[in-house]
């Protein structure tokens, strides 16, 4: 196995069999990350509260691997509707600026109902 493993305990690591991250040599791959609460054990219905709780756990997996938001190169934004996007550009916007990655977002059915916002990141060390 190349590369370092990251996980977090979310049990969807565990029941599909992925990493929150990987490292391989200075780049962080950071896995498709939602805004679930682990704590309540459900997704917010607030679009904003989910993006919120996603990149915290987006920025708990870079410090891990010795990275950082600042450190982003790309963002992909999986995003159920074009209203709800608009509703997170400030988050986004916050949490990105520092970094000025490449952005791409998309307008999508997400694999739960309750998910309305998924991040992928790619970050270097």
């Amino acid at each position: 196995m190349k590369g370092k493993r990251i996980t977090t305990g979310s049990p969807f690591e565990a029941m599909a069999g992925y990493s929150r991250a990987v490292v391989d040599e200075d780049i962080v791959y950071i896995s498709g990350t939602t805004g679930y609460d682990a704590r309540n054990k459900c997704y917010p219905s607030n679009v904003k509260e989910q993006a919120i709780i996603a990149f915290s756990i987006i920025e708990a997996a870079l410090k891990k691997a010795g990275s950082s938001l600042e450190n982003m190169l790309r963002i992909r934004v999986y995003v159920a509707s074009r209203s709800e996007f608009e509703e997170i550009k400030p988050i986004i916007k916050a949490n990105c600026e520092a970094a000025m990655p490449a952005n791409t977002t998309i307008i999508c059915d997400l694999a739960e109902e309750e998910m309305r916002v998924e991040f992928e990141v790619t970050a270097k060390i």
